[in-house]
């Protein structure tokens, strides 16, 4: 089965299908796991959309998106472990550097020590300290 980091989740698919460099997933799964919609013009989120090429290499087979040739168009990092399936699809760096200038921290989720998620948007509006602790 293969799995997809982005985004801060983790999407099990397991009708998703990698081709050596090719990652083939269905429109539901696409937004599933990119939070990016299958539309007629392109991929589309909030007020963007990318558009699907029209010449080149086929990205789409019937219902299928290849998400890896997308990504790599609009020219976001993308990395697999074949061993492994697993898929990372990052983002563009101005959309990253957009979302660090607000000076507002993304949202994710964490378990306390009982195994209770948290989200740091439960907290919004009062001051969080978060420490974090790497072995390495």
């Amino acid at each position: 089965m293969i799995r997809i980091l982005h985004d801060a989740a983790d999407t099990a698919l397991p009708t998703a299908r990698a081709d050596g460099e090719s990652l083939w997933l269905d429109r539901t799964d696409v937004e599933r796991a990119t939070g990016w919609a299958w539309k007629p013009e392109g991929l589309c989120r909030d007020d963007t959309c990318l558009l699907l090429p029209r010449h080149g290499k086929a990205i789409t087979d019937g219902d299928r998106l290849d998400v890896a040739s997308m990504w790599r168009q609009a020219g976001w990092p993308i990395v697999h472990d074949d061993a492994a399936q697993i898929w990372v699809l990052g983002e563009g760096a101005a959309q990253r550097a957009e979302a660090l200038s607000s000076g507002e921290a993304p949202d994710f989720e964490l378990p306390d020590l009982d195994g209770k998620t948290h989200r740091l948007s439960d907290y919004r509006g009062r001051r969080v300290f978060l420490v974090s602790w790497a072995s390495w």
